[in-house]
């Protein structure tokens, strides 16, 4: 059985398209991406015991806002952790056991909120749903960017633009089974989570069972590995370990880490944000259509920046993110001010498209600077910055409205000095990046230690 998912098993035979790939990819990313579409649950939990409205005895917001916050925590700490495995055992086990982890997760939520008992729906989602978000994350990423040397960015794209569509999937999904489950004596909550919990784990199996690494060595055919020329594109590799010990993986983690912050924080603010900057104007229907346009380009971005990378060069596409978000940023309070809700829109909207291709540039970014053979590890390492930039982004946004309103400025401005705190941390994102220069190779394996790591892989040529 253990070698049933084993890297030698899913080694592809010569000839094999990468292009199966990706829909493995996808069938991960597509349910794991839910995550981003757990806020629909967040009512109905106010009124398991209620049902029309909430009783005394029921879970309030606050309480319920720490699921969501403990499967991000714990998606960061298992990639982290877990990226260094998934190198070791391959992608179909690690894959198998984000699959268990996040439908068991569904599963013991369900039980926990059928005993309304917070503390197992914390370690249903929270945990065991985190685990498996973060496993789930990293494993077709690292596989992706082997099976497409010549286009990395692409590759990461397809994959991620998943999990930010995920959501798109998960929520109207989950809408409409809480309203079939409903009665006089359920919001249709358990059953929902039985049923979620059941359909992603069946089609995160089917992207574990059919996923496939490529042989060593392997090249697309016809193609040639860019010249020593191209500096930032390395052809050597850095061990997970020895990658943290050189400044580009802090760089980078930096590099990451302030564009999630300024994206991360107005988007969980998106709604009230041009309600009150637009007061009377925008009513909670078109800013419910607001936050659904975000979601696109959240997604759209995730593919075409990442794509557009692999000719524009991942530094330089960074480049754009940094310099043209900061100019966005400080443009987005006189759009306000003069009731311009069009370019305001379109503002945000590419924001928001810069903000969904740093997450999915990032992967090629790390195997351009460290080389692709542990690309998965050090990337579920890089993604400790996603976590961080998870609770700084919003602190920020809300503490700085907080305190703008308690000095007496009115809602619709109270935002103004944000976007130019934002647009501050984007400029030195841009330095960061400015920064990040070819690793000394002195961190690089040696081809000794290459061909030994090699046995754990049939020899292959080119296809």
């Amino acid at each position: 059985m253990s070698a049933f998912f084993s890297k030698s098993h899913i080694t592809a035979h010569s000839g094999y398209s990468r292009w199966m790939v990706p829909p493995s990819a996808l069938a991960v990313h597509l349910c794991i991406g839910q995550a981003y579409a757990f806020s629909v649950f967040n009512d109905p939990l106010t009124r398991i015991i209620g049902i029309s409205e909430s009783a005394p005895e029921d879970w309030k917001l606050t309480t319920l806002g720490w699921i969501f916050s403990l499967a991000i925590v714990f998606l960061g700490l298992s990639a982290a952790f877990g990226g260094k495995w998934l190198e070791k055992v391959g992608p179909r086990l690690t894959m198998l056991v984000a699959a268990c982890c996040f439908g068991s997760g569904f599963w013991l939520s369900a039980l926990g909120v059928s005993l309304h008992q917070i503390w197992l729906v914390y370690l249903g989602y929270g945990v065991l749903g985190g685990i498996g978000l973060g496993l789930g994350y990293v494993s077709p990423v690292s596989t992706l960017i082997k099976w497409f040397p010549d286009r990395r960015g692409m590759a990461t794209g397809m994959a991620i633009m998943g999990f930010g569509g995920g959501a798109m999937i998960g929520a109207p999904l989950a809408v409409g089974l809480m309203d079939y489950f409903k009665s006089e004596t359920s919001v249709g909550v358990v059953e929902t989570f039985m049923v979620m919990g059941s359909l992603y784990f069946v089609s995160m199996l089917i992207g574990a069972l059919t996923i496939r690494i490529p042989p060593a060595n392997w090249q697309p055919a016809g193609w040639v590995a860019p010249t020593v020329s191209n500096k930032m594109i390395t052809q050597a590799h850095v061990h997970i370990d020895q990658a943290l010990k050189t400044p580009q993986f802090y760089l980078l983690w930096l590099v990451l880490c302030l564009n999630v912050t300024a994206g991360i924080g107005v988007l969980g603010q998106a709604s009230v944000m041009i309600q009150e900057m637009f007061k009377g104007s925008v009513t909670p229907a078109a800013a419910a259509g607001f936050v659904g346009l975000l979601s696109l380009f959240n997604m759209g971005g995730r593919f075409l920046w990442s794509s557009s990378s692999d000719y524009l060069g991942r530094k330089n596409t960074y480049y754009i993110f940094f310099a043209v978000g900061a100019v966005l940023y400080s443009l987005v309070p006189s759009m306000g001010m003069a009731g311009n809700k069009t370019l305001f829109v379109l503002l945000y909207a590419l924001i928001m498209s810069m903000y969904g291709g740093g997450f999915s540039t990032i992967p090629a970014y790390l195997a351009d600077i460290f080389g692709t053979r542990y690309v998965g590890g050090i990337h579920g390492r890089l993604l400790t910055a996603w976590a961080t930039a998870g609770v700084l982004g919003p602190v920020l946004v809300n503490y700085l409205r907080e305190y703008q309103l308690a000095q007496g400025v009115a809602k619709a401005d109270a935002y103004n000095v944000t976007m130019y705190i934002m647009a501050a941390i984007l400029v030195l994102g841009f330095i960061c990046n400015w920064l990040i220069k070819p690793v000394h190779e002195k961190h690089h394996l040696k081809h000794d230690d290459l061909d030994e790591l090699d046995g754990v892989y049939p020899k292959g040529g080119k296809a």
